[in-house]
């Protein structure tokens, strides 16, 4: 090596992951702690999944310069860890766009790179997608060895068993790598997250078992002889093996994931041996390297802009409260109220707002882990007992249950209480994190009742009507951020189900909006007046049951009937129109316009941007009820032409 490159950063020489396969091993841990402190660096300016990609950094560069990438596939779970990877692999010039408009995605994105073969946001379903890659690779398509990364978190989930006993059943060459770092989001629960732990501290050697014979050859002469003691150790231990071995899995661990002496070896034996499916057991830390994130509760999982030098992250002024805190405290008073009422989340205790009731009433309130499928029907089960239970589970994770929410709730019209977080478009976190969905998911069931938060007054009520509501299942969504600053009530009101409520009245257009988009409603009326068109603003409260009547009189006393929601086509605008079928108000002909989100994905952007994006903002409401009355032959001003 050059004086000159001795003196430079070795990040500066890495234009992608073959330059890492050109570099000796001593030189992998100096470049591991150049790229933990430009991590560090571009989050401090953008915000993003700190904790976790910090856990990963000597991970990312030992896979990047044992594999051959991006022939071989290197496929991470969830994704929010990738910012070492991006960085690795071409992207690092861009990295301080990570979660902008029009910058790096904060995931792995197949349009993005070639590096990123597999796009992921939601959990568990690394070890599917790299099973397939193998399929392909055995089938004769260009694509070498398949790689999953999965955090012990996300390997809790049942889809990750599901294809771990797929690919033991195929014995296809497949290796995953197991990040137990034991912290995903929150701290893990569950009998999975204690058997890591077991296996992890019952002896002071690591546990290793061979992936194949002879594997021992492959490694350092250091380590041959405490690899088969170990593997001794394991099988007078345990008889049989391990968990992931019952499975038709090698395993091989667990192994010090920040020890690129321990990495690298183990990686290539794995590479010049592995015949069948492998599992490699990494433990690492979350928030490695940096003690600002290794001392905070969540390890850095998710920060805004902060200081490098001490950790201190930018806070927003004080204003209205989250809606998310707003449930939290509303189903805290509740429960105080109701002893039958219990709580289940799925691994988002803080996210979803239900650490404060844990808090308070911390036997009624149950984290199941990553299983979105066993809280939905964990929930019908304790439903069937006589239990009011609260699921809460953001809106885009919700679609993970939904065979659940179907066939175990609505079915059966238990009275489980559905709150659904994230409602509409999210910002940075983008299209994979979106609340799009579950208006027309929801509303599609026999027996469900939805609701929509206009504002967190009304989430305060929603939560009280979800409480007293025992005669099936019942559903409030509401979005992520803070609220519009209405006063909140001292106790919330239980809402006659199925009766909205009209806010303004006008005699040109009907505005009819469902959930938090009401003031950009009543903006767009404002709009409106200006240029002399009456607006009447109503808000539907439910999507189910609908109120006809209002929908009937609002399409009856307008020329134009425009129904806004923060959901995509095939929602509330397509609930109200089979309810006008049903009346006959098409009949005599009627003027009606859908304002929602396009049938398309919006990119990441803050959620302002994002709905302007959509064309949802006050002026396109405005522009949509001009064009409407435009087609009735109505003379519109040409103060509101665009």
């Amino acid at each position: 090596m050059t004086d000159e490159r001795l003196q430079d950063p070795l990040l500066d020489w890495v234009a992608g992951p073959s330059d890492l396969r050109q570099m000796p091993d001593r030189d992998l841990a100096r470049l591991a702690d150049e790229l933990r402190a430009e991590v560090i660096s571009a989050v401090s300016q953008t915000g993003g999944h700190l904790g976790s990609s910090l856990g990963v950094v000597e991970l990312s560069v030992a896979i990047h310069a044992v594999f051959n990438t991006p022939m071989d596939k290197l496929i991470w779970d969830v994704s929010h860890q990738c910012y070492p990877h991006k960085i690795l692999t071409g992207r690092r010039d861009r990295i301080r766009t990570l979660r902008q408009k029009d910058g790096l995605s904060g995931f792995t994105k197949r349009s993005e790179s070639p590096y990123d073969p597999f796009g992921a946001a939601h959990s568990s379903t690394s070890i599917s997608a790299a099973l397939g890659f193998a399929v392909g690779r055995d089938m004769g398509q260009a694509t070498g060895d398949a790689i999953a990364v999965i955090g012990d978190g996300a390997i809790s989930a049942g889809m990750a068993y599901e294809a771990m006993n797929n690919a033991g059943h195929l014995g296809k060459r497949l290796i995953v790598i197991l990040n137990d770092n034991e912290m995903s989001i929150a701290p893990p629960v569950g009998a999975m997250s204690s058997y890591l732990s077991r296996m992890y501290a019952s002896d002071p050697l690591a546990r290793v078992r061979s992936m194949a014979e002879g594997v021992e050859s492959a490694m350092p002469a250091s380590m041959r002889e405490g690899v088969k003691r170990a593997r001794q150790m394991v099988t007078g231990l345990t008889g049989s093996g391990t968990l992931f071995e019952e499975l038709g899995f090698d395993y091989v661990g667990p192994i010090d994931g920040h020890d690129l002496d321990q990495l690298l070896p183990v990686l290539r034996a794995v590479r010049a041996r592995a015949t069948g499916p492998v599992l490699i057991h990494c433990c690492t830390v979350k928030g490695k390297g940096y003690a600002p994130a290794e001392a905070a509760a969540d390890r850095g999982h998710g920060v805004s802009k902060f200081d490098p030098a001490t950790g201190t992250q930018a806070k927003s002024s004080p204003g209205a409260p989250s809606y998310t805190a707003v449930f939290g405290a509303s189903l805290t008073a509740a429960a105080a109220r109701d002893d039958r009422i219990v709580a289940v989340t799925a691994a988002m205790p803080d996210g979803t707002g239900l650490s404060k009731m844990a808090s308070r009433f911390p036997a009624r309130v149950f984290d199941v882990g990553i299983a979105e499928q066993h809280a939905v029907t964990f929930c019908a089960g304790m439903a069937a007992s006589g239990l009011r239970p609260f699921c809460a589970i953001y809106s885009t994770f919700l679609q993970r249950g939904y065979d659940q929410v179907v066939h175990d709730v609505a079915l059966q019209g238990l009275p489980v209480r559905f709150a659904i977080d994230r409602a509409g478009l999210v910002g940075a976190d983008g299209a994979t994190h979106a609340g799009a969905f579950d208006i027309g998911y929801l509303t599609s069931l026999p027996g469900f009742t939805v609701m929509a938060a206009a504002d967190e007054a009304e989430l305060v009520h929603m939560v009280a009507t979800a409480a007293a509501h025992d005669s099936g299942p019942i559903a409030f969504r509401y979005p992520r951020g803070a609220g519009t600053g209405v006063a909140l009530p001292d106790q919330g009101e239980v809402l006659e189900i199925g009766k909205g409520r009209v806010l303004r009245e006008g005699a040109d257009v009907a505005i009819l909006s469902l959930g938090a988009h009401l003031d950009e409603c009543l903006a767009g009326a404002d709009d409106l007046a200006q240029a002399g068109i009456g607006a009447t603003v109503a808000d539907a409260r439910f999507a189910k049951p609908l109120d006809g009547d209002l929908v009937e009189a609002l399409a009856r006393d307008h020329r134009v009937l425009l129904t806004v929601e923060e959901g995509a086509e095939g929602g509330f605008g397509s609930v109200v129109m089979h309810e006008l079928a049903r009346r006959g108000c098409f009949d005599r002909g009627l003027a009606i316009r859908n304002v929602c989100l396009p049938d398309r994905f919006i990119e990441q952007a803050s959620p302002a941007e994002m709905y302007e994006d959509a064309g949802m903002t006050a002026p396109d409401i405005a522009a949509t009820a001009r064009e409407a009355l435009a087609g009735t032959g109505n003379v519109v001003p040409l103060s509101l032409a665009r």
